[in-house]
Parts: structure tokens; C-alpha cells; sequence
């Protein structure tokens, strides 16, 4: 596991996650303002290829990255989503990233600086992230984009996020279709939090499940107080159980992926009065997961990024197989030694790890095949 143990989901130490809990419980400081107080101290590394632009695109903040080689030809673009569980992280941030993309597979890269929950409350960041889309996908040109190669993607929230465009991009006949989706260990379902992976990592970092709980209410803008309920599953709806259960079925998943130990957990009784304050979570908005097959078989070519010691593991295993059984052409790379978070190891000297060096070559080997 090498860094298991010290890192977190943003690349900052597991004991800080603590911390930030105790500081924001004695109204301290809040959680989310001292992880973004955090990301200000990491130094990103320039690239003398790459040559990049801060511009607006529909209101929202953009990063242009391009590399600085004459193309004979238009290039592809790739939109990223940061990661950050939309509480932090920015285009400062994931400049290292997003930059490496841009060098490595010479691709135009656009990473979009949404705005932050709980300022600016669910789904503001995701609209964000799909207005700015839209603009880059009518105005292509102006970038030296090909408007027929064009990819969205992201990590964690980020890799949500871009599910959520994806889908969203199906409907509409005024653009071009998109070329592909890069999903980097995202984030797909708010329904089921006793999955395999949810149960072998549960205490595993870098990514905690009761993190993952914690500070998904805050995005919402939900008190703690739903987090015992939100983790049994009593906000799922009788009616919504059965729609979804061949979906979300433990079955779907590979026998492989449970001898790490695992045991059924059935949700609990449905609450209504649980389900009136967080209904929002189980629309397609943030868990693309439980999309219908109308929707899902539209989809374009998908990369899928899941790491072994992530709690979010199993959301991409089960997207996988929905895309699959729908005719979706799926590119998937499973990193065993991966946990949550690993691509922000880039740029980070000290912790240069195999496996994020594979992931991002995974990644750009992708790209470039478009």
C-alpha cells in the first residue's frame, strides 16, 4: 500500500480529517474553508510545452491548458471536473493534472473551476460544470478542437459530475455527440452504502464511509443528523428499492471483488419523513447510476477508473456493467494497489508512487486513442 496510511482523499494526511472535524464541531473553523486553506500550499509544476489560459466560459471559471506544438489538424478537448467532494479543490490545484494530460497526450484540456458547496448549494456545481461544457462544445474552433472529439471527465465528485453531463448531453440534438467520458474512481449512487467495498474500506484510508456520509450531507446542505439514516437506507423508497434493486444488486458484482470479506445488509425500513429531506440524492442529477436504459444506451465510449482500497470502488464496478449490457464500449482499469485520491500524487516528488504514474498513463493511452 506504500502511503496508505498517510494520505487522504485530497492528498492531505488522514489524522487532518480529524482535526478539521474537531475544529468544525467547537465552530473552529468549518471543515470544508480549512481543507481549501490546505490546497493553497501545494506548488504546481510548469511544463515549458504546455502553455495555458484563465478565460469565463457561460459565467464560469475556466483553465485552457494547450500544448504549445503546431497540429497539423484539430485536437481532441477534454473538460475536466476536479475533484473534492465539491466542498474544495480548484484549477490551482489540479494544475499539475491537468497539465500532464495536456503534455502527454496532446490534447486541449479545459478544467473547469465550479463553484463550491455550501456557498452555493447542490446542483449549482454541476450546472456549472454542464454550461461550461456547452460553451467549449459551440465554440470548439476557436480552441483548434475537433467538435466530433470531444471528452468529459473527472475524479471523485468531479468523476460524477461528468457522468451527470454526459447523460445530460444525450438529450441534446443542437450538438455534437460527445467522443467519450473519463469516470476517475467517481462517485455514482447515494442509495447503497453497505456494498462490498463500502464494508472493506470502511476504515480504510483515504477515504472514510462515514467521511463519505459526512461530508455528502454538507454538499446537500443536510444537518448531521441524517447520517445514521442516510448509511441504513431508510431514505430509499419501497417502490424505488424494487425499480433499482437489478441494478444495484451486490450480484452484479464480481465474486472477486467480496473475499475480502462481505455480508448482505439489507436496507432498512423506508421512512418517509427521512426520504421528504433527502429525496434529491437519488435523482439522476447526482446518482447517474440509476438512470433508465433509454439513457444509459445513448452514452459514449467510457474509461472507468476504480481503485481496490476505495469505498467508492463498487459504484464503478456496477456502471460498468450497466454500460455493458447496454452496448456501451467500456475501457476499464482496475489499479490493486489504488486507493482514493492517487492522482493527486502528481507533482508530489516525495510520494511518486507506481501506481499513480500508471493511472495517469492509463488515462492519457485513452485520450490519445480517440
Amino acid at each position: 500500500m506504500g502511503v496508505g496510511p498517510w494520505l487522504s482523499a485530497n492528498g492531505t494526511p488522514p489524522h487532518l480529517h480529524f482535526r478539521a472535524k474537531i475544529a468544525d464541531t467547537l465552530g473552529l473553523c468549518p471543515r470544508p474553508s480549512l481543507f481549501r486553506l490546505m490546497t493553497y500550499f501545494k506548488k504546481s509544476h510548469k511544463y515549458p510545452s504546455v502553455q495555458s489560459k484563465d478565460l469565463e466560459f457561460d459565467g464560469v471559471t475556466v483553465r485552457v491548458y494547450q500544448p504549445k506544438a503546431p497540429c497539423a489538424g484539430p485536437r481532441r478537448g477534454f473538460l475536466f471536473f476536479h475533484g473534492g467532494m465539491g466542498l474544495f479543490g480548484d484549477i490551482a490545484y489540479y494544475e499539475d493534472i491537468c497539465s500532464r494530460f495536456c503534455k502527454d497526450s496532446e490534447t486541449v484540456v479545459v478544467s473547469v473551476d465550479y463553484r463550491l458547496a455550501p456557498e452555493y448549494g447542490f446542483p449549482t456545481q454541476h450546472n456549472d460544470c454542464l454550461a461550461a461544457t456547452v460553451h467549449f462544445m459551440k465554440n470548439t474552433e476557436a480552441y483548434g478542437v475537433d467538435p466530433s472529439r470531444v471528452i468529459v471527465g473527472g475524479d471523485s465528485i468531479g468523476g460524477n459530475i461528468a457522468s451527470f453531463v454526459a447523460q445530460k448531453l444525450v438529450e441534446r440534438s443542437d450538438l455534437p455527440k460527445l467522443r467519450a467520458q473519463a469516470l476517475i474512481y467517481p462517485g455514482l449512487q447515494a442509495m447503497d452504502f453497505s456494498l462490498p467495498s463500502y464494508q472493506q474500506n470502511s476504515m480504510t484510508p483515504l477515504l472514510y464511509k462515514e467521511t463519505t456520509i459526512e461530508y455528502g450531507l454538507i454538499y446537500f446542505g443536510k444537518p448531521p443528523s441524517l447520517k445514521e439514516q442516510l448509511m441504513k437506507g431508510s431514505h430509499v423508497p419501497d417502490d424505488f428499492r424494487r425499480k433499482c434493486e437489478k441494478w444495484m444488486s451486490a450480484d452484479n458484482i464480481p465474486e472477486k471483488f467480496k473475499r475480502r470479506g462481505y455480508k448482505p445488509v439489507p436496507l432498512v425500513p423506508y421512512k418517509p419523513e427521512i426520504y421528504a429531506q433527502l429525496s434529491e440524492i437519488l435523482e439522476t442529477t447526482f446518482s447517474s447510476l440509476l438512470a433508465e436504459d433509454s439513457v444509459i444506451q445513448k452514452l459514449p465510449e467510457t474509461f472507468i477508473l476504480s481503485c481496490e482500497l476505495d469505498v467508492l470502488r463498487d459504484d464503478s464496478l456496477l456502471y460498468k456493467k450497466r454500460l455493458e449490457d447496454n452496448g456501451v464500449k467500456v475501457t476499464w482499469f482496475h489499479a490493486k494497489n489504488g486507493f482514493h485520491g492517487v492522482i493527486n500524487l502528481v507533482g508530489v516528488r516525495v510520494l511518486n508512487l507506481p501506481v499513480t504514474t500508471e493511472i495517469m498513463d492509463r488515462i492519457n493511452d485513452f485520450l490519445k486513442q480517440l
